[in-house]
C-alpha cells in the first residue's frame, strides 16, 4: 500500500457551497414518530442555572408531557414512565431525572444524540410499551486534552476529556472523558431563595459518568464505561427519599473488512435501589438490578436495502416493599429473565416506497410467556418535498411501577416484575398473562417548505390491552378468611386497560443565525379499572392541548452571541 500526500498552497478561495444531506437521509429512512437531539440544540433552549439539560429540551417534544418540578417524570403519547425504556449507551437508566425535575442525569457535554421513539419503534427495540429515549455518549478528544468547569446557584460540574494514545492517521488511538456534577441547592437556598418555603429546599443529587475507547484504524472500536447516579429529598419532621443507580458495561463496534456487515454488541450491568423513610419507621424501598447481553448485525444489501437482526438477552431482579395508605404491607423479591431475537428488513421499491418488515420474539422465561411481535413501518416519497409515513406493531414488557397511575405527585419511584397473583378475571374474562400489552398505530406526512424549513404532521393510537397497576383501595389481607370481601378490596394488584391517541404538528425552521421549534400537541388519554363495575379515569398528565415554541437567534461578531425564548402552554 502507497500512501499520497498532497499539499494546496497559493490557491484562490472560493465561497462556500453547502450540500445538505438531509433531504437525501429522509427519502432513505422511514424515521416515524422519531425525534433526533443533537447537542447544539440544547443551548436553543432557556435553561436553569444556565447550564443546558437534557430534560429541559425533552419537554418540548410533540406528545410529551412532564409532570412537574417536584418528582417530575416524563409521560410520552400516552405512557407513564415505566412504560418508557432510557438507554445510556445501551444500558438500561431506570430512574434518569433528579427529585427535583429540573435536571437529568446525564451531563449535556458529554453527549452525541439523543433519539426519542414516541410510537411505532421497530422490532430492533423491546420490553416497553410506550417509547424509547436511546441517549449516545460522544468519545473523548483524539487530539488533545480539554475540559470544562461550571458553576451555578444550582450546582457544579466539571468535565475532563483528552487522549491515552493520540490519533495518527492509520493508526489505532486511545481516550477517555469524564464527567462529574453535584449540588448544593440545600446548602445555598437559605441564602440565595430564603422567600422560598423558608429558604429550605431539601434536593440534592450528585452525578459521574466515565468512559474509555479503543478505536481501532479499520473503524472497529470497543468502549468501557460506567456511572453513579444518586439523589435525596429529605423533608423535615415528614419523609426523606434517596436513591442510587449504578452501572457499568462494555460495547462494541466491529467492520470486517471486505465485508458489507457490521457487528456490535455489549454487555451491561445496572443497579438501582430507592429508599423512603417515614415517621412511622416501617420499611419502604425498591431495588433492581440486572445484566444484559446483546448482539446485532447490520447488513447493507445495496446502497437504500438494509437488513439488520440480533439477539439479546436480559435477566434482572427486583426487591420491593412498601406499606399503602391504609397501612397494608405489599412486598415482592423476584428473579426474572427475558430472551428476545428480532429482524428488520428495510426495502426500497423504485426509491419512492421504503418497507420495513420486522419482527420481534420476545420470550419471558420467568413467566413461561412467548411473544410475536411484528412490526412494519413504511415511507412514500411522492417527490422530493411530500412524503407519507405509517407504522403499527405489538408490543409488550414485563417491568411494572410501584406508583399508581392515580398519583399526582409521588417521589418513591420504584418497580417490580410482572406479578403472578393477579385478578384471576377483568370485565368477566379471565386473566391469562402477567404482561402488559399494547398495540401502536402511527400515520403522518412530512413537508419540506423549503431548504430550512419543514412541517411534520402525525396522529396516533396506543391501544393498551392490558396493564398492571399497584391495588391502592386495599384494606384487607388476601388470607382465607377475607375471600367473601371483593378483590379490589384485598388484592395487591389491579388490571387496567387504555388508550391514548392524538395527532402532533410540529414546524422546524434552521439556519446558520436563527432557530424555530413549534410544537402543537392533541392527546387524550383514557384508562379503565374494574370495582364490581367498569370504572373510567383520566391519568393527571392527560392534558388535551399542548403548545411549546423555541425560538433562538445568534448574533454579533462570529455569532458568539446568543438569544433564546421558550413558550409553553397547556390546557385539559
Amino acid at each position: 500500500t502507497q500512501n499520497f500526500y498532497i499539499i494546496l498552497s497559493g490557491g484562490q478561495e472560493l465561497g462556500s457551497v453547502s450540500v445538505s444531506a438531509e433531504k437525501l437521509r429522509k427519502s432513505k429512512e422511514i424515521n416515524i414518530s422519531k425525534t433526533t437531539i443533537k447537542p447544539i440544540q440544547l443551548t436553543r433552549i432557556p435553561s436553569v442555572g444556565g447550564e443546558p439539560d437534557l430534560v429541559q429540551y425533552l419537554q418540548v417534544l410533540p406528545g410529551v408531557v412532564f409532570s412537574g418540578d417536584q418528582g417530575g417524570q416524563l409521560y410520552i403519547r400516552g405512557g407513564s414512565p415505566v412504560m418508557n425504556k432510557v438507554l445510556l449507551d445501551g444500558l438500561t437508566v431506570y430512574n434518569p431525572f433528579h427529585s427535583i425535575g429540573l435536571f437529568s442525569v446525564f451531563d449535556s457535554d458529554i453527549l452525541k444524540s439523543v433519539d426519542v421513539y414516541s410510537a411505532g419503534f421497530s422490532a430492533e427495540y423491546g420490553g416497553r410499551v410506550s417509547a424509547i429515549v436511546d441517549v449516545k455518549t460522544k468519545d473523548g478528544s483524539k487530539t488533545g486534552l480539554h475540559g470544562k468547569v461550571n458553576s451555578s446557584p444550582f450546582n457544579s460540574k466539571i468535565m475532563l476529556e483528552g487522549p491515552l494514545k493520540k490519533y495518527e492517521v492509520g493508526k489505532n488511538s486511545t481516550s477517555f472523558i469524564l464527567s462529574y456534577k453535584n449540588s448544593y441547592l440545600d446548602q445555598s437556598a437559605p441564602v440565595i431563595y430564603p422567600y422560598i418555603n423558608d429558604g429550605k429546599l431539601p434536593y440534592s443529587f450528585s452525578d459521574f459518568y466515565g468512559k474509555l475507547s479503543f478505536n481501532a484504524s479499520t473503524g472497529s472500536n470497543f468502549h468501557v464505561f460506567g456511572f453513579d447516579f444518586s439523589d435525596k429529598v429529605d423533608f423535615e419532621n415528614s419523609s426523606s427519599y434517596n436513591w442510587k443507580s449504578r452501572g457499568l458495561g462494555t460495547k462494541f463496534l466491529l467492520v470486517p473488512n471486505n465485508s458489507k456487515t457490521l457487528i456490535d454488541g455489549g454487555v451491561t450491568y445496572s443497579n438501582y435501589l430507592i429508599q423512603q423513610e417515614e415517621q412511622d419507621n416501617k420499611p419502604r424501598k425498591s431495588g433492581i438490578n440486572g445484566f444484559n447481553v446483546n448482539l446485532t448485525f447490520s447488513r447493507f444489501l445495496s446502497e437504500y436495502d438494509h437488513l439488520k437482526y440480533g439477539v439479546e438477552m436480559n435477566g434482572f431482579q427486583t426487591n420491593f416493599e412498601i406499606y399503602n395508605t391504609l397501612g397494608r404491607r405489599i412486598s415482592q423479591l423476584q428473579n426474572t429473565s427475558e430472551i428476545s431475537a428480532f429482524a428488520n428488513y428495510l426495502k426500497n421499491f423504485n426509491k419512492k416506497l421504503l418497507l420495513e418488515s420486522g419482527i420481534r420474539i420476545q420470550r419471558y422465561s420467568t413467566l413461561a410467556e412467548t411473544r410475536f411481535e411484528p412490526r412494519i413501518r413504511m415511507k412514500y416519497n411522492f417527490n422530493t418535498r411530500w412524503r407519507f409515513k405509517a407504522s403499527t406493531g405489538l408490543y409488550s414488557q414485563n417491568l411494572m411501577s410501584a406508583v399508581s397511575d392515580r398519583d399526582v405527585v409521588n417521589l418513591f419511584y420504584g418497580f417490580l416484575s410482572g406479578p403472578e397473583d393477579l385478578p384471576k378475571t377483568f370485565l368477566g374474562k379471565p386473566v391469562e398473562s402477567s404482561l402488559q400489552k399494547a398495540r401502536h398505530a402511527v400515520a403522518g406526512f412530512e413537508y419540506d417548505v423549503n431548504a430550512i424549513s419543514e412541517i411534520n404532521i402525525e396522529g396516533y393510537i396506543k391501544q393498551f390491552n392490558q396493564l398492571t397497576n399497584i391495588n391502592r383501595d386495599k384494606i384487607f389481607d388476601n388470607t382465607p378468611e377475607n375471600q367473601i370481601r371483593p378483590s379490589y378490596l384485598r388484592e395487591d394488584y389491579i388490571v387496567e386497560k387504555g388508550e391514548a391517541y392524538g395527532f402532533d404538528i410540529t414546524y422546524k425552521l434552521e439556519n446558520k443565525q436563527w432557530y424555530v421549534w413549534t410544537v402543537y400537541s392533541y392527546n387524550i388519554v383514557n384508562r379503565y379499572y374494574e370495582h364490581e363495575e367498569l370504572i373510567k379515569y383520566q391519568p393527571h398528565f392527560d392534558r388535551r392541548h399542548n403548545i411549546n415554541i423555541v425560538n433562538s437567534y445568534d448574533f454579533g461578531k462570529d455569532l458568539h452571541w446568543n438569544a433564546n425564548l421558550r413558550w409553553n402552554f397547556g390546557s385539559g
